[in-house]
């Protein structure tokens, strides 16, 4: 099989209703630019889909706490890996997670004459923004909640929560594929098949929560290059909300808005450009892309 790994860049969007798309992790509130107005998702928050994703389909996972020993530090996870698999070059007991032949991962053992390669480094040659800004801007609403636990001893009523939520945001997250560290970390075409399944079905469903129950993938692209060198300025600007409400009031893409893509058609005439893949389950999406030379449909 071609194991051939394309310089690529990757746009997905998503929309989410009245949910948190990603909380900070000290406050538990949604990320937010105040200036901009933008909600905004971390590259750990899609990563995190990705991997338990992967791990839910029988993959071994680097960065998990899935193991006999439970929660552990890279340096247990390391030697837990290299006894299960009975393999002694660290290089290869990392390589054998899917999770770091696509996002990387580090070894610092100290030398072990039992085990070969202890300090290894592997840059991960897919990477994602390191916070994502949401297509619209959105106003913040404040919720609150009541539990059923009291908040001390003693008292006989549950406590009250508050919380921000997200009414609507079209969220766009951008990624990046390296050929060139591709060739390190070990990365197989079929790694990259299986994180774009894991991207669009954890978004998609797998993933829910309470907070992130009502999302839903919208459109997910590979725009690959034609060379390792190429490179098409503003990716994160080719698709448009056309809308005549205020961003803010927006609720619905079926009601509220439509999606432009001339942007995204146009570089996709350029020389740099080999091809653009795109899967999304909206009929309407489809046929405007499918009718589009380059454009081809991506199979999950």
């Amino acid at each position: 099989m071609e194991n051939k790994i394309d310089k690529s860049e990757i746009i997905f969007l998503y929309e989410s209703k009245y949910s948190i798309p990603n909380g900070d992790p000290f406050t538990g509130e949604q990320r937010y630019d105040e200036e901009t107005k933008k909600v905004l998702v971390s590259d750990v928050r899609i990563k995190r889909n990705i991997r338990n994703y992967l791990e839910k389909q029988g993959l071994q996972i680097f960065v998990t706490d899935n193991t006999e020993k439970g929660i552990t530090d890279a340096k247990g996870m390391l030697n837990f890996l290299a006894e299960k698999t009975g393999e002694k070059d660290i290089l290869k007991v990392l390589q054998s997670c899917i999770d770091v032949r696509l996002f990387g991962g580090i070894s610092t053992l100290e030398k072990d004459k039992a085990l070969t390669n202890t300090h290894v480094n592997i840059t991960g040659p897919v990477q994602f923004a390191l916070l994502n800004p949401s297509l619209n801007k959105s106003n913040l609403r404040i919720h609150q909640n009541t539990t059923h636990f009291s908040s001390k001893e003693g008292k006989g009523q549950g406590s009250i929560g508050t919380t921000s939520l997200v009414p609507y945001t079209l969220c766009q997250i951008q990624g990046w594929i390296n050929p060139y560290v591709a060739e390190d970390s070990g990365l197989k075409s079929n790694d990259l098949d299986l994180m774009f399944k894991a991207l669009w079905y954890s978004t998609n469903g797998t993933e829910y929560t309470r907070t992130k129950s009502n999302q839903h993938a919208i459109l997910l692209l590979q725009i690959v290059y034609n060379q390792p060198n190429d490179k098409i300025y503003g990716t994160d600007r080719l698709i448009r909300m056309e809308t005549e409400k205020q961003e803010e009031e927006i609720r619905s893409m079926q009601d509220d808005f439509t999606l432009d893509f001339k942007r995204l058609v146009e570089i996709s005439t350029s020389g740099k450009v080999k091809e653009i893949r795109f899967f999304t389950e909206i009929e309407e999406i489809e046929k405007q892309l499918t009718s589009v030379d380059k454009f081809k449909k991506l199979l999950l």
